[in-house]
């Protein structure tokens, strides 16, 4: 009984540390990766292409089928006859007939015009660009993850900093009472400190309220079948100030290898093979042709296999089509493909002015981040000197509990402006560092 008893707490706290197991930010982006409905589509597409590049190189094979045919027939027919002397001639009589027929047909294109090499080069460039559509996919979800995952610490810590100012008002309330036990203050002051503990307390509250639903918004995010257990390590309270990294620096990397910019560039590589595709009808197509077969008819006098093997006959040709005219089909296809190809040079101009401008604003607001953040630093250690000082004065019955509870909410408007500002520079030095490659972590 005690050996089972033991098991079942040792289940018990298995369990439930399995389901306080806390999330990483690594963590997070990879179970979205692998669950987000958006990636896995992104995904499917990828693989669809794949497939494409297969067809496309095996297009040179030659192409093989069969066929068969039963047919039956009803009414007057030609039939082989015979007159009185034994002479053979055709006549017609009312009868019924059928015929069988087997035959093997095969095709190879010798030449296309150059189109099947460059059809293979064109599925090969859209499979890549697609696989960068997907990475880029992954990218998205990473940042938002981000994002979304510094403001679940961020509400955590400002909800600390509000349970920090319920203690502290209810060390203050305590200290009244007191005062007013030895009559040393009045009833409207105790009632006037109880209402400041029932405000803080309240607005602790709301931050745990914030901070629940940062969590869901998260969990949501990535994709978890539910929040329940769902929950995120304590964040660290100190953060390095580096030098941040000047923004022509980051672009020359981030035009070489973000994945927006590679697919735009594949599919303005595969434009060009798109219009050696059309002109390829401007040249002859040769195709090698051959076929087998042989047939079966009743009406005959040779049976079934006889004429199976007497009527086997063998083709082997050449087809050449050569094109003249096509009421300038050819011609607009060029046209268009051409202009498709302008198209993506645009685009992949764009996809790079967007990157730089991201990339600068990114850089600024980081820069204005740390300033921000050095600026809230000073201003919390003065307000916490400031609310020290004010705290020992109340002691010694120099200051009114009003100034007493507007140093106290100066500091919390600091701490909170603190937690704010560090969060910001945590997002967009992150956003920089995705940027230059570094992983999201």
């Amino acid at each position: 009984m005690k050996k089972n008893i033991l098991l079942f707490g040792l289940a018990v706290c298995c369990l439930s540390g399995q389901a306080q197991e806390v999330w990483t930010l690594r963590r997070c982006i990879d179970y979205a990766i692998e669950h987000n409905i958006d990636i896995r589509k992104s995904a499917n597409v990828a693989e669809q292409d794949a497939v494409n590049v297969n067809t496309a190189k095996w297009a040179r094979l030659p192409n093989l089928n069969g066929g068969a045919g039963q047919n039956w027939y009803w009414g007057r027919a030609q039939v082989p006859m015979k007159d009185a002397d034994g002479r053979e001639y055709t006549g017609y009589v009312n009868t019924n007939s059928n015929s069988t027929s087997l035959q093997l047909n095969a095709s190879v294109p010798l030449f296309t015009g150059f189109e099947i090499p460059h059809q293979y080069a064109l599925s090969k460039l859209n499979l890549q660009a697609a696989l960068s559509d997907l990475e880029k996919a992954k990218e998205d979800v990473s940042v938002n993850i981000a994002s979304s995952y510094l403001q679940v610490l961020y509400n955590k810590e400002l909800h600390e900093v509000a349970l920090g100012q319920v203690k502290l008002s209810k060390e203050q309330c305590a200290r009244i009472v007191r005062m007013e036990e030895l009559g040393k203050a009045s009833l409207a002051e105790v009632a006037e400190a109880k209402s400041r503990v029932a405000q803080d307390e309240m607005s602790a509250v709301q931050a745990e309220n914030n901070y629940r639903l940062a969590l869901l918004d998260l969990s949501q995010l990535i994709e978890l079948p539910t929040p329940e257990g769902f929950t995120l390590p304590t964040p660290d309270t100190d953060i390095k100030l580096n030098p941040l990294s000047p923004p022509d620096e980051i672009y020359q990397y981030a035009v070489g290898n973000k994945a927006v910019v590679q697919a735009a560039q594949y599919r303005l590589e595969g434009s060009k093979h798109n219009i050696r595709i059309a002109e390829s009808a401007l040249y002859p197509q040769l195709t090698l042709n051959g076929s087998l077969g042989t047939s079966y008819q009743s009406t005959l006098s040779d049976n079934f296999n006889s004429q199976m093997k007497n009527n086997f006959n063998k083709y082997v040709g050449l087809s050449l089509n050569v094109p003249i005219f096509n009421r300038w089909a050819t011609r607009n296809r060029i046209r268009t493909a051409k202009l498709q190809q302008e198209n993506y040079s645009l685009q992949l101009d764009n996809v790079k002015k967007g990157l730089y401008k991201e990339i600068q604003q990114a850089w600024y607001n980081a820069i204005a981040a740390d300033s921000k953040y050095n600026s809230s630093v000073v201003a919390t250690n003065s307000s916490e000197e400031s609310f020290r000082l004010m705290s020992e004065k109340y002691e010694n019955g120099k200051a009114t509990a009003v100034e007493y509870n507007e140093a106290k909410q100066n500091l919390f408007k600091a701490q909170s402006g603190e937690l704010q500002a560090k969060y910001e520079y945590l997002f967009r030095t992150k956003l920089l560092d995705f940027y230059k490659g570094i992983p999201l972590e």
